[in-house]
């Protein structure tokens, strides 16, 4: 009887523990997507404030994503909605996060995963950490102590701002790489760690419950890319029955001497226009998706391109 108190006096903390975690997690969590609120990656999250059944593409992934796409130069050129949600050294623990956060309010019909985070290593305590996080909010923003407010317990979970680009990094610095000659044939394969494989099943499976077909692409990069990892991410690619872009074996017309602001790590706004285009002209090639520019509904798209035009015409 006495063990049997034991266990019945456990359950009962712990199942007081998780309600405390669980009430603390509703107040530490941030009530806007803002940096002030203390949301993290504000620019990523301003996907939150876009209007709801808005985007046709996500862009998920690291910085190459965020770098080397242009949600707004998309639109100009299809008439296509998109947004970027890639942050620096993007895990996938962090990528199917933010995926969830976005499939509540958006039903893309294009997800573009950025595949240099399939080869990016996952730790176990970066999986912990994430699923812990996921379920209870406390533990990624607990830091948030300091800044609680009477707000934070009445206040609603809101989103009011968004990000001027869509999440891309307008960055026209140039710093050349003269290693154009990289990709280099080869039969060899570089591998992909299990746990890297199983969340880019659980992203597939999250794509396909939700109607959207999950795109593989490289960005074009001589500082993390190789025909070994080609070889990978088109064998995985098989296996999962995705579509894989390859930028780096296409002819995207990138000049390594102008078109990287860090030797070639990533693409600047240059590179990003070359690799953009040539991802808008694939994707109206392969149908499906709509041209709004016309739609009155979309004039803020038409709006946010113009102020980009003139910022980029001033260099």
């Amino acid at each position: 009887m006495g063990y049997f108190k034991r266990v019945i006096a456990w359950l009962l903390f712990f199942a007081g523990l998780i309600a405390l975690l669980y009430i603390a997690s509703g107040i530490f969590a941030p009530k806007d997507n803002t940096a002030e609120a203390g949301m993290e990656y504000a620019r990523v999250n301003g996907i939150l404030g876009e209007p709801p059944d808005s985007i046709d593409i996500l862009v998920m992934g690291d910085s190459e994503s965020y770098n080397g796409y242009s949600p707004l130069l998309m639109w100009k050129e299809t008439g296509y909605t998109s947004y970027t949600c890639g942050t620096d050294a993007q895990k996938l623990t962090y990528t199917r996060t933010m995926l969830e956060r976005a499939l509540e309010k958006q039903h893309p019909k294009v997800v573009i995963l950025e595949t240099l985070a399939i080869y990016r290593p996952i730790k176990l305590d970066n999986v912990v950490l994430e699923e812990l996080s996921r379920a209870l909010p406390v533990f990624r923003y607990h830091d948030r102590w300091k800044d609680l407010s009477m707000d934070d317990v009445t206040q609603k979970v809101t989103a009011t701002q968004t990000h001027p680009y869509k999440g891309h990094a307008h960055i026209t610095k140039v710093v050349p790489c003269d290693n154009e000659e990289y990709m280099h044939p080869t039969d060899k394969v570089a591998s992909i760690a299990l746990v890297n494989q199983y969340y880019v099943r659980a992203i597939k499976e999250l794509c396909d419950r939700h109607g959207a077909q999950l795109l593989l692409v490289s960005t074009p990069s001589p500082v993390n890319w190789s025909y070994e990892r080609h070889n990978g991410i088109q064998k995985f690619a098989d296996e999962l029955g995705c579509t894989y872009v390859d930028m780096n074996l296409e002819s995207v017309g990138i000049d390594w001497t102008k078109d990287t602001f860090d030797k070639g790590d990533h693409l600047n706004h240059f590179g990003a226009v070359k690799a953009t285009k040539f991802l808008a002209d694939y994707l109206q090639k392969q149908g499906g998706l709509t041209d709004h520019r016309a739609d009155p509904a979309y004039s803020d798209w038409n709006q946010k391109w113009k102020e980009h035009e003139e910022q980029i015409s001033r260099g």
